[in-house]
């Protein structure tokens, strides 16, 4: 009988611990599965504009692959890797109830980012000379540096956009950044066929498409963020405390990007 008590007690625990468990994965599952489509959302704008760009021929496509690559691995990756660090300062700040923080390190974060984007500009800029320097058709090194040099609006507009995006992760606001990213690729995707296609800008097309999609997304964002009733008590006017979280947020989010890096 003492058996029996004993065996229907561990079948109850077991039961309240995956009905737990049960629960919290649910809980996880709804925050990750729409950032996992915001996510995927994102990449598609590159993914599409590579594709437009590979009916133009073997040497637009050749040249916006390898320009493609090297922006992401050098530019976009590394703010992505960068930006770590305000997840992990936003989410102590919002857990512990210190709502007024999110904006002050938001604001750290896109400082930071645009101080890190002045000499990835300038890497991009010269971008022909260092893929020459290793052995790269230079027919396809100059094409290379001409898209780069049109997604330098993009890289500004990912300096505001990736901290936008972890200021609403981190208070589980994902709703809105999958609604906008679905808008911004609704956009992007005639924009960039006009732009190509249409207008014959060819791989420039691509890239100022590319841009106004990347700053299209920002504007959608700060604009929920300025008028949505859920960010009324993060959004706090900018001040001179964002200069001083610059140097707490480099400490976290380096090693972030060396890691993403």
């Amino acid at each position: 009988m003492e058996e029996a008590e004993f065996t229907g007690g561990e079948e109850k625990r077991w039961r309240i611990t995956w009905s737990l468990f049960a629960q919290e994965l649910k809980k996880v599952g709804q925050i990750a599965a729409p950032m996992v489509a915001v996510t995927v959302l994102q990449y598609l704008l590159q993914v599409i504009s590579v594709m437009m760009v590979g009916h133009l021929g073997q040497l637009s496509l050749s040249s916006v692959a390898i320009a493609t690559s090297l922006t992401n691995v050098t530019g976009f990756s590394l703010l992505s890797g960068l930006v770590g660090g305000l997840e992990t300062l936003c989410g102590q700040a919002y857990g512990a109830g210190h709502y007024k923080k999110l904006s002050v390190y938001t604001c750290s974060a896109i400082i930071s980012l645009i101080l890190v984007c002045i000499p990835i500009c300038v890497l991009w800029i010269f971008m022909d000379k260092l893929l020459i320097v290793v052995g790269q058709d230079p027919s396809i090194s100059l094409e290379a540096r001409k898209y780069s040099m049109w997604l330098i609006p993009a890289l500004l507009g990912s300096a505001l956009l990736k901290p936008l995006v972890r200021f609403l992760q981190s208070q589980s606001l994902i709703l809105p950044m999958l609604i906008s990213s679905f808008l911004v690729l609704c956009f992007h995707v005639p924009l960039c066929w006009a732009l190509i296609f249409k207008i014959r800008l060819g791989i420039t097309g691509a890239a100022i498409a590319f841009s106004l999609s990347n700053w299209f997304y920002v504007l959608l964002l700060v604009l929920y963020i300025k008028y949505s009733l859920s960010c009324k008590n993060t959004l706090v006017p900018f001040s001179k405390e964002a200069f001083l979280g610059i140097g707490e947020f480099f400490r976290y989010g380096v090693p972030s990007a060396v890691m993403v890096w």
